[in-house]
């Protein structure tokens, strides 16, 4: 691991291989461990020729955590990814966000246009705009004394993913809080960089990713057949896909 600090925050990533730069973003109650060394897309990635990069989000994982609601808004999370990326001398890069993650991703195209040659938003489709539902039950399942208790199915799945991370409960549920800031549909048609939405067929999270897709000038869609939104982030036909978008628009 490797850090650098930014927006009082002491930032924990890693940068491997050589080629293209390719910046990760993890989701929600993630890290990028578990959301992109363990299911694969870093040695994919390093095999097919890039440079990856890939960080844990404040009150993630090993970065430093605050409980300020402030501190999670997707404006400040996306000036993270592009410290980073300044960070590292690199003024342009491919940057791949899952769930949360895209939701940052979309926030740093719009920000840093030039940094962000394209972008690819996994498990978030036109949720991105409409929303993903309540939420407020996860931050009470984060919170519980006793995961036990927890009744509410996405707030005991979420709970369980926490502590099986071995997260920072109390900061994820105050990041919960503002990390879900809704894009405008013309934001979204702002964003002119090639892009890649790619959501699992079963996923009752992200919503539809061709809907997303058609609010932008230059996105396509991909459905990741009999995946739900934990099951979707390894899957072996999102990997080829997301390869051959990315041989189709080097830098």
């Amino acid at each position: 691991m490797q850090f650098f600090s930014h927006d009082g925050f002491d930032f924990a990533f890693i940068d491997r291989g050589e080629g293209d730069p390719i910046l990760l973003i993890h989701g929600f109650a993630s890290t990028h461990f578990v959301n992109w060394v363990s299911p694969g897309w870093v040695k994919t990635l390093n095999d097919a020729g890039y440079r990856v990069i890939a960080f844990d989000h404040r009150g993630h994982g090993q970065t430093s955590k605050s409980y300020d609601p402030a501190a999670y808004y997707p404006d400040r999370m996306a000036g993270d990814a592009a410290a980073l990326l300044s960070y590292l001398g690199i003024d342009r890069a491919h940057v791949m966000g899952y769930s949360m993650g895209a939701r940052v991703a979309a926030f740093l195209a719009l920000a840093e246009p030039t940094m962000v040659a394209t972008v690819i938003f996994g498990g978030l489709g036109i949720g991105m705009v409409d929303g993903v539902g309540d939420w407020d039950p996860i931050a009470d399942a984060l919170m519980a004394d006793d995961p036990e208790t927890v009744t509410h199915p996405r707030g005991k799945m979420f709970r369980t993913f926490a502590d099986k991370t071995k997260s920072d409960r109390r900061a994820l549920a105050v990041c919960i809080a503002n990390s879900r800031e809704l894009l405008s549909e013309a934001d979204m048609g702002r964003i002119t960089q090639p892009a890649l939405v790619a959501v699992g067929g079963r996923d009752d999270i992200g919503g539809s990713p061709e809907e997303l897709a058609g609010l932008m000038p230059n996105a396509e869609s991909f459905r990741i057949d009999g995946r739900d939104h934990m099951l979707a982030v390894g899957d072996k036909a999102f990997k080829q896909k997301v390869l051959e978008f990315l041989k189709k628009h080097p830098l």
